[in-house]
């Protein structure tokens, strides 16, 4: 039987795979309704996967917002499998994510095998269940896919009475590894067997919905802690050496985990909140063997072919052909920062001098801030080659995604919030509208701060969502409190509001916080369309 050194060595058949997770299909922003950017981008990815001529399209989780999605969600999910079926993609898998319910997932599984799509929404008692050997239309093995699902707490350990919190970690991490280790063994048996009547290498992709450790996230992305008490975050070491890649969901912000290339979060599609404003979101393409060397790619329904070397824009998109050795040596030579939070940016305004025209700047460069990164059609998109691994014939890119809706973050005193708004305003055409977050930081007390704000978006296509007040008179005077309502904070947040309202003594806090934080967590992992 081969061994995977051997079959490392065996030639690859052209595949091309397509990596997303957490569309969050039926989440709402401060209230808005956001089905109109959920359509834009399935659209938009349907679209993509034919431009890109993708054979396997895989969602690493939080298909849904929540476990009972709305009969519109439902419908934009059900619409675009049916369409994608009928595409160039051959197979669709699809696991669960800890925002989704996994009996909803799991019950049209079988009808939509028919169409390729494979659905695991709960951890599978017999494994073997969840390692899913994929066949070209010719009927020959394109690729082995460990298709793990989000695992929940009762799928990894088992809890005993009076176990500390430091045992409940281990124990979640270890059922974590157990499970993917199991999951590894099969799937390295069911490839050596398929290598030796193949006499080819038969790529192993893992999935998963995990938090890896020190992964990056944003204030207000609606990433929740997997397990009670924050337990179970991941390292890159517990993945087996035989994934070729291994396709992540639940961290919104792009990313890599410990440095390894090929174990990355692809990201949320669209900004979950005003935190995301200024990324620029991405789906993540996988191509092996003679796929891996096209490096000039169609990255946008509007066919431009566009460089696949850095995320830089620029006036002109050409075709450009490359070798894939100097595209790599490029794509090696990017700084490890870059690599890890590919598209963060960081607040410019923090890093410039003062100078006597910094009021002009700050407003200059939050108003640049939404242009650039919000631009009409999003006509200039560029490709980056991330990675290329010559002994494993891959190479992996990012493909950045239009935004479907501008969102953006203004912060200052009143003076700066309405030039920037008012500069903001004379930018957009008449078809586009932005929804804000302000942020007043000024020094002076202001009563009625809301009806300022709204003062300045009035008849405009401006819109604001959100208003924070950072200023500390009004924190010491209560009047930031009257101000707030509950959008404005977490179920945690109340919580310690509540023990401060009614005097509980420090010594009960942390037990109270425990049970409090176990009830969280059962309310929101209990599957309530499981009977």
């Amino acid at each position: 039987m081969s061994t995977l050194a051997d079959t490392k060595s065996m030639p690859i058949k052209p595949l091309t795979i397509l990596h997303t997770s957490d569309w969050h299909l039926g989440r709402r922003l401060y209230g808005r309704m956001r089905y109109e950017e959920f359509e834009a981008f399935l659209s938009w990815l349907e679209e993509t996967i034919s431009a890109q001529k993708v054979d396997v399209l895989i969602v690493a989780g939080d298909i849904f917002d929540t476990m009972t999605p709305s009969n519109r969600a439902q419908a934009l999910y059900f619409e675009f499998l049916g369409r994608v079926s009928k595409s160039c993609c051959q197979h669709v898998v699809i696991v669960a994510g800890n925002h989704d319910s996994p009996t909803f997932l799991d019950a049209p599984s079988q009808v939509l095998k028919f169409l390729n799509v494979h659905v695991i929404g709960t951890a599978c008692d017999d494994l073997t269940d969840e390692v899913l050997v994929l066949n070209d239309v010719d009927g020959t093995p394109h690729c082995i896919i460990a298709a793990v699902p989000y695992l929940r707490d009762r799928d990894v350990r088992s809890s005993s009475a009076g176990e500390s919190a430091d045992s409940k970690d281990a124990n979640v991490i270890k059922g974590i590894r157990a499970h993917y280790d199991e999951v590894a063994s099969i799937a390295k048996a069911q490839q050596a067997k398929l290598a030796e009547a193949n006499q080819r290498h038969i790529p192993i992709i893992a999935t998963g919905h995990l938090f890896a450790a020190g992964g990056t996230t944003t204030d207000d992305d609606g990433v929740r802690e997997l397990y009670v008490g924050s337990l179970g975050k991941i390292s890159a070491d517990m993945f087996d050496e035989c994934f070729d890649y291994v396709a992540l969901g639940h961290l919104h912000v792009p990313q890599r985990v410990g440095g390894r290339e090929s174990i990355r979060y692809s990201g949320s599609p669209i900004a979950m909140g005003f935190g995301e404003a200024r990324q620029q979101k991405q789906v993540l393409l996988v191509k092996f063997g003679e796929a891996s060397k096209q490096v000039t790619d169609e990255t946008s329904p509007s066919k431009a072919i566009d460089e696949v070397i850095s995320f830089q824009a620029t006036e002109t998109v050409a075709p450009i052909e490359k070798s894939v050795e100097k595209l790599s040596k490029k794509a090696a030579a990017q700084s490890t920062e870059f690599m890890d939070d590919l598209f963060g940016f960081g607040d410019s305004a923090d890093s410039e001098a003062i100078t006597p025209n910094a009021f002009d700047d700050s407003i200059s460069s939050q108003v640049n801030a939404i242009q650039s990164n919000h631009s009409k059609n999003n006509s200039i998109l560029v490709s980056n080659l991330l990675h290329y691994d010559e002994s494993r014939q891959m190479q992996v890119i990012s493909l950045p995604i239009p935004k479907f809706q501008k969102l953006a973050q203004v912060s200052g005193d009143l003076d700066v919030i309405q030039q920037t708004i008012d500069k903001t305003i004379q930018s957009l055409d008449a078809t586009e509208s932005v929804w804000l977050e302000v942020i007043y930081t000024g020094n002076e007390v202001v009563s009625e701060l809301r009806d300022h704000i709204q003062s300045m978006v009035d008849g405009s296509s401006c819109e604001v969502l959100k208003i924070k007040n950072t200023h500390t008179y009004n924190k010491v005077l209560n009047q930031q409190q009257i101000s707030e309502t509950l959008q404005d904070l977490n179920e945690q947040e109340v919580f310690e509001r509540c023990l401060v309202a009614h005097s509980v003594p420090d010594e009960q806090k942390s037990i109270l916080r425990d049970a409090y934080e176990q009830i969280v967590y059962n309310l929101r992992h209990e599957d309530t369309q499981a009977e």
